[in-house]
């Protein structure tokens, strides 16, 4: 190998190596000097069980550690509450205090998303002990006091989240409960009423009351069949006493005599003999006939309410045996009549009412029903309240589980990025690979003839001596103007351009991060926060 030559091509081609090399540990340089310093402070919090045993009380928020943990955190990570996080905080102001306003509110977003951190540890696992369940957060900042600062405020927000969210349930439940009770209440007492209103309504034609219903029908027919015969037997005794009376018509009663009438029987008698001679001679309107037929009539009243007492007829004449009997026998038959038709109204109404027992009885029973499924309701509805209650007591107290702080945020000492001397290095490095690979790739594009051994193997020609290209003075000095000129512009402009991009574009950090999410290389590029003019 003749290395001499290889030399002579790379000191040839020096001018494109200390191109790449410039252009390299320019970047390298200006980037380690410009990308401001990377402050992480880190909190972490511990997920506590219950303080009181389920089997005592438990409470009523029932939400996973785990689920609880990402609520929290898409919450805190919201558009409003990170431009509030950073408003409130100047997380984005510039040196003098000042707020910085180039940057849009979906990139102070983007860039506080990247700067939170929120991971969770341990907790229930598919196959294994339960472990603890651990919060790890941290925020990134380019001073050490606001990114201690800000991870403190997360910390709070999450303990606030967490006391809001179970709370929150917790009295949400007991809400729900309070007014389920408070409708199955209204509901039953509205089914109670709907069911005292049917019984009231139908009170004569309910199941209850069938069996008694039925034994009085029962008991009516037997007396109306009793009351036909007693009936058709005093008809018979009827007919038997008309019979007999007619065959002694010749025996008929006269008037009551005279000597046998009463004091006021005889007066009676007068007053009317006195009246029919009067009536020959004056007017029925004439005041002496009316007040002579007002003492008849009174009088008379008397006399008859007599001879009911003395058993005589209201012509006067006494009452025979036969007119008594026969007074009796219809006067047991009229009774008999009226207890028939009382007896048939009875059966008539029971029958009524036993046909409509039926129809009754499945009404009620679906009223009645619908009235226990509402109590069992209602029961269970008291009962999960009565639990409620006491998850909402266990909430409010915060014996339920619960989001405890195991270590504050300090003040970092040191900033966790940027590797200023690593990236130096990674620019002179790039820059020393890519002028090698510069120099390489024209040395293997260039096929032309550089040396004798090249034209004997091209063309089988034998050199037998080799003359060297002379360049005059000016030419070199042309030649080197140029190279210095173009390698001193950009060792200077490399570091301008970048400082200007930083100052007046965008910060570089982030136009590196947002370069390598565009080309698929995020996830390879560590997430460093924006840096404040």
């Amino acid at each position: 190998m003749d290395l001499r030559f290889y030399l002579s091509l790379f000191l040839r081609r020096l001018h494109w190596f200390l191109l790449f090399v410039i252009i390299g540990s320019a970047i390298g340089l200006t980037l380690a000097k410009v990308l401001p310093p990377v402050y992480v402070a880190k909190a972490r919090l511990l997920v506590e069980s219950e303080q009181i045993p389920d089997s005592l009380a438990a409470s009523t928020v029932q939400t996973e550690a785990t689920e609880q943990l990402e609520i929290i955190q898409q919450r805190i990570l919201t558009r409003a509450t990170l431009l509030d996080l950073a408003n409130r905080f100047n997380i984005y102001a510039d040196a003098s205090g000042a707020n910085a306003q180039r940057l849009d509110a979906d990139t102070i977003v983007d860039d506080m998303r990247q700067r939170i951190s929120i991971e969770t540890t341990g907790g229930t696992v598919a196959r294994g002990p339960v472990r603890a369940t651990l919060v790890d957060v941290s925020f990134r900042a380019p001073q050490a006091n606001l990114a201690a600062t800000v991870t403190n405020e997360l910390v709070t927000q999450i303990l606030r989240e967490d006391i809001a969210m179970r709370t929150g349930s917790a009295r949400q439940t007991l809400d729900f409960f309070q007014q389920e009770v408070s409708r199955l209440d209204a509901e039953l007492s509205t089914r109670g009423s709907a069911i005292l209103a049917f019984q009231e309504a139908n009170q004569e034609a309910l199941p209850d009351s069938l069996d008694f219903r039925r034994s009085q029908q029962t008991a009516n027919q037997e007396r109306l069949l009793q009351l036909n015969r007693d009936e058709a037997s005093l008809r018979d005794r009827r007919n038997s006493l008309v019979s007999l009376q007619e065959a002694a018509a010749a025996f008929g009663g006269t008037a009551t005599p005279i000597s046998q009438q009463t004091p006021e029987q005889q007066r009676l008698q007068g007053l009317r003999d006195q009246l029919s001679g009067l009536l020959a001679i004056l007017a029925p309107e004439n005041p002496k006939i009316r007040i002579l037929q007002t003492q008849i009539d009174s009088l008379a009243a008397v006399v008859e309410a007599q001879q009911a007492r003395a058993g005589v007829s209201q012509d006067g004449s006494p009452l025979s045996s036969f007119d008594l009997q026969l007074a009796e026998v219809d006067a047991q038959l009229d009774f008999m009549a009226s207890q028939k038709v009382q007896v048939q109204n009875d059966l008539a109404d029971l029958k009524t009412s036993i046909e409509a027992t039926p129809s009754n009885a499945i009404a009620l029973d679906t009223l009645q029903r619908d009235y226990t499924n509402v109590r069992t309701q209602y029961d269970q509805a008291v009962a999960n309240k009565a639990r409620a209650e006491t998850g909402n007591v266990i909430e409010t107290l915060s014996k339920g589980q619960r989001i405890s702080i195991i270590e504050q945020a300090v003040v970092p000492s040191d900033p966790e990025q940027p590797n200023r001397p690593l990236i130096a290095a990674a620019g002179v490095g790039t820059g020393i690979a890519m002028g090698l690979a510069m120099v390489l790739l024209l040395e293997v594009l260039n096929k032309g003839i550089r040396r004798p051994g090249d034209l004997t193997q091209a063309l089988g020609i034998t050199t037998f001596a080799t003359l060297p290209y002379f360049r005059t003075r000016e030419e070199i000095w042309r030649r080197r103007a140029i190279i210095y000129g173009v390698l001193a512009g950009l060792l200077i402009g490399i570091p301008l351009v970048l400082w200007a991009v930083d100052t007046y574009y965008m910060p570089l950090d982030l136009l590196i991060n947002r370069i390598g999410q565009r080309i698929g290389l995020a996830s390879l590029m560590p997430a460093a926060p924006v840096a404040a003019a």
